[in-house]
């Protein structure tokens, strides 16, 4: 017997339990990363239960008439189960999609949770959306490294470190974030691009409290000047860089060719793999040719990360079929 149910503040414990021994989820779906922004998203995250035993979880807000998992999130979707099973995922989606079509939600969108964030083989919803005819409405290009089968640096960013090196520059893991912030990260942001970080000065820095394994400040020094940092997030497969900025000599420095280098080599451990994020805009149909030219020069070659939207209603008629 499958059993949705509406996730409530009296459950953190259980759903935190569960996240931290699930096959493909990470810290992003720890309450205490999800929640720091509850003012901004009306939370709708559902538990599924078989027997009374907790099977998945989805994190998920309202948006408009839809479910969606999650707007919050560098990704969302099923997080399932070590040792769930490819039928039991399949009446756990469908059991989904029923309650959303019964509690007047007109569809489900879904952010699936890259592979290598996976533990385990988790592409069970990937394909429950193609057989029920989802629309893929985002499908965005991530350069990633391969730790396993590793490229090298191309001339032109073994020359970058050859600059680093030349203008004797420090790298420290200090979590010097207010000055990353305030001197580098914003102000370039706000030149180049008129944006403003996802994460303000405060939310990151309560983050990497709640999560002092996960989220890394590295900072890079010239002279004891900061000059380029990252905010990093690890988690048991992959090395990600959520923030990269240098300041306007980082050209001329090699500050980030070095900062790339030193995250790379020193957060590598056991994972797998490096994400440098996605070189794709406009729901991904547009290609930032500079980001991808320059992440493929130090190695990384391309997957991609996939946003689904569904009826709730094709619950009515969703099936398996076996020969």
């Amino acid at each position: 017997m499958i059993d949705v149910r509406l996730y409530s503040g009296a459950d953190k414990d259980l759903w935190n339990s569960f996240v931290a021994k699930a096959k493909n989820a990470t810290f992003l779906f720890d309450r205490g990363f999800m929640d720091y922004h509850s003012d901004r998203f009306e939370d709708h995250s559902l538990m599924i239960f078989k027997d009374q035993k907790l099977i998945a979880v989805l994190p998920a807000h309202k948006s408009g008439q839809d479910l969606v998992s999650h707007n919050g999130l560098t990704y969302g979707g099923f997080v399932w189960s070590r040792k769930i099973k490819f039928l039991d995922a399949f009446e756990a989606f469908k059991a989904v999609l029923s309650y959303a079509d019964c509690n007047d939600f007109a569809a489900l969108e879904i952010k699936e949770i890259p592979r290598i964030y996976h533990q385990l083989p988790s592409d069970e919803s990937d394909y429950f959306m193609n057989l029920c005819g989802a629309q893929c409405i985002k499908k965005e290009v991530l350069l990633v490294i391969d730790y396993r089968d590793r490229l090298s640096f191309e001339k032109n960013r073994r020359e970058g470190m050859n600059k680093a090196l030349r203008h004797d520059l420090e790298v420290r893991v200090d979590g010097n974030f207010k000055e990353f912030w305030d001197t580098i990260l914003m102000p370039q942001l706000h030149e180049k691009h008129q944006a403003t970080p996802v994460h303000t000065l405060a939310e990151i820095e309560l983050l990497a409290q709640r999560f002092p394994d996960n989220i890394k400040q590295v900072s890079v020094y010239h002279n004891n000047k900061l000059v380029a940092g990252t905010t990093v997030f690890l988690t048991p497969t992959t090395v990600h860089p959520q923030y990269v900025m240098g300041d306007e000599q980082k050209n001329t420095l090699g500050s980030l060719d070095l900062a790339y280098d030193y995250i790379m080599e020193h957060f590598e451990e056991d994972r797998r793999f490096f994400n440098f994020n996605s070189s794709s805009e406009e729901q991904g149909k547009l290609l930032n040719r500079g980001l991808l030219f320059w992440k493929e020069t130090c190695g990384a070659r391309c997957i991609t990360a996939t946003q689904y939207r569904v009826s709730s209603a094709a619950h009515k008629t969703l099936n398996l079929q076996f020969t």
